[in-house]
């Protein structure tokens, strides 16, 4: 199974804020074993957010989605998913109960009503109308619940929330896959050969050892470095070692001075 992200928002993509979650989910799934296939990033706009998660359910894929499931006009979230599936939005009724009790919450500490037919508590209630057929996503932070449907799971754009909720749904509905196969990554620095060069040699390897991948990482000699290419491998540790071999002997065959680097472990 993949892991996907989509992260929405006008505020993202005008600059207004800067996005937090890519590198932190990247951070999650790497402390169990797991890795992110893509990315996505996205505006709030319903047609297009409606396009992108008929795609996503279709695909199969793990798919976290952070921001837009409140209840302002311009969080379209909750309202995509369900059209994207074609079914109708409906209060959940344990996300109800869990508004209720935030509102009571409030209530106590002098903020608010707890009367749950007040105009403003009748509003808060949306927050906790998801697609038929969902589950809730735990939020440990005001209990205003996310939620998940077909293997995507949608929480806050606020990282205090989002962030917890996304390693719930890890523990809880993942688990079975953290730490399927252990794997690694190794890579070196290859000076004085271009990139044209070294192509025939990751193809090579590729070809040789399925399920490994090579990657080239070319620098034009930032910081006062020479020019060169970041050459490696990464894939099953049960793999590695021959894959790497073969492609350090393939780099120092080249004819460029080579510098190893990066450790195996991952």
């Amino acid at each position: 199974m993949d892991f996907g992200l989509i992260i929405i928002g006008d505020e993202i993509l005008s600059g207004k804020r800067a996005d937090k979650h890519f590198g932190k989910i990247v951070e999650l799934l790497g402390a169990r074993g797991l890795q992110l296939a893509w990315a996505s990033y996205l505006g709030d706009d319903r047609a297009r957010l409606v396009h992108k998660l008929r795609e996503t359910f279709a695909s199969g894929d793990a798919v976290f989605c952070c921001g837009g499931i409140g209840a302002t006009p311009d969080d379209h979230t909750r309202q995509s998913a369900a059209q994207a599936l074609g079914v109708p939005l409906e209060l959940h009724p344990q996300a109800g109960a869990l508004i209720a009790q935030r509102c009571a919450e409030m209530a106590r500490e002098g903020h608010g009503s707890a009367d749950m037919s007040t105009p403003e508590n009748r509003q808060r209630l949306k927050m906790g109308e998801f697609p038929v057929g969902c589950e809730i996503v735990p939020n440990p932070v005001n209990r205003i619940a996310g939620f998940s449907i077909r293997n995507h799971s949608f929480v806050p754009g606020f990282p205090a929330m989002a962030w917890p909720m996304i390693e719930w749904v890890l523990d809880h509905r993942y688990a079975h896959l953290h730490h399927q196969e252990p794997r690694g990554e190794r890579a070196l620095l290859l000076f004085e050969v271009p990139e044209s060069a070294a192509t025939p040699l990751m193809e090579a390897v590729e070809a040789e050892f399925p399920g490994v991948k090579v990657f080239s990482l070319p620098s034009m000699g930032e910081e006062g470095q020479r020019r060169h290419i970041e050459l490696g491998v990464k894939g099953p540790l049960s793999m590695l070692d021959e894959a790497w071999a073969r492609l350090e002997s393939g780099a120092r065959g080249l004819g460029g001075t080579v510098q190893l680097i990066g450790d195996p472990q991952s």
